[in-house]
């Protein structure tokens, strides 16, 4: 298996100096978030979610785009996906998206899937992100790069089961499952073996974070209250030394990609830790 970073859980650094950052980590791969910087945020501090220096811009011009392959493969470095925020389900986006990954040599691409709040009919979301899936499944084969749905709390794919029910409907060759156990904490766990079994020849990439649960008050009724939050990779309940045997148990050999939203570390102490925990594990 080999390491990569997705770039929105490195904030502060900029694309120069993220793939240096990552070399000198011993990364093998970097996921490029594909998300702009909100107006007027660049006069913010640095964060996950809003000015965020390691981005690319959807709107940049194609000749501009190409210093991010330039900059990954000046340190040995493969683009592994574009990364972006899909879940409108907006086909026009998301050929950009295919085209932007086709253009910088990724292998993947993130799509998109309805959220679930419990407000509408889960039936019709799962219909209406089908035909979506099905029609990107064409571009995948048009552009040669692959399209990946994440196992994500807050979705009609929070889960493996979920998403396998998904992307059973296209074939593994241009559709995928990214999957992550840190998002299962906060919804849709499984045991992660019975989960990767079932995916099976769908499962494309692996992100890695970790989460708890606290206590937070009581309810009305007196029964305790409980809500999820991010935890440093070595502190919550995903375990990774079984996570990676289960891999390993069913021939996983692709990426994993650190996806860390605990704000326990400085960027640069993000990818050390992050690289030294994965190969004590490997």
């Amino acid at each position: 298996m080999k390491l990569s970073v997705f770039t929105v859980v490195t904030p502060d650094l900029t694309p120069e100096e993220l793939v240096l950052a990552a070399k000198e980590a011993g990364l093998d791969g970097v996921e490029w978030r594909f998300k702009e910087v909100p107006a007027g945020a660049a006069s913010e501090k640095p964060s996950f979610w809003s000015n965020n220096l390691c981005s690319i811009d959807p709107s940049l011009p194609a000749e501009q785009m190409q210093k991010f392959k330039d900059l990954a493969l000046s340190q040995g470095l493969e683009v592994v996906s574009i990364t972006p925020y899909l879940n409108h389900l907006d086909l026009k986006d998301t050929e950009h998206v295919f085209r932007t990954a086709q253009q910088l040599g990724a292998k993947m691409i993130r799509l998109g899937v309805a959220g679930y709040n419990g407000t509408a009919d889960y039936n019709e979301l799962y219909d209406k992100t089908l035909r979506y899936l099905k029609e990107a499944e064409q571009m995948a084969k048009q552009y040669g790069v692959k399209g990946i749905i994440e196992t994500h709390h807050g979705t009609i794919a929070p889960s493996a089961g979920l998403a396998h029910r998904l992307v059973s409907h296209c074939s593994p060759d241009h559709i995928g499952v990214l999957y992550d156990p840190g998002n299962m904490i906060h919804e849709g766990f499984e045991h992660s073996r019975m989960g990767l079994q079932l995916l099976g020849p769908y499962l494309a990439h692996v992100h890695i974070k970790n989460a708890e649960w606290v206590r937070e008050g009581t309810r009305e009724d007196g029964t305790v209250k409980w809500r999820s939050k991010w935890a440093p990779m070595r502190e919550g309940i995903v375990d990774f030394t079984s996570l990676l045997n289960d891999l390993k148990s069913v021939g996983y050999d692709g990426y994993l990609g650190i996806e860390d939203f605990s704000e326990q570390y400085t960027s640069r102490e993000l990818l050390k830790e992050f690289a030294q925990l994965m190969r004590e594990r490997m």
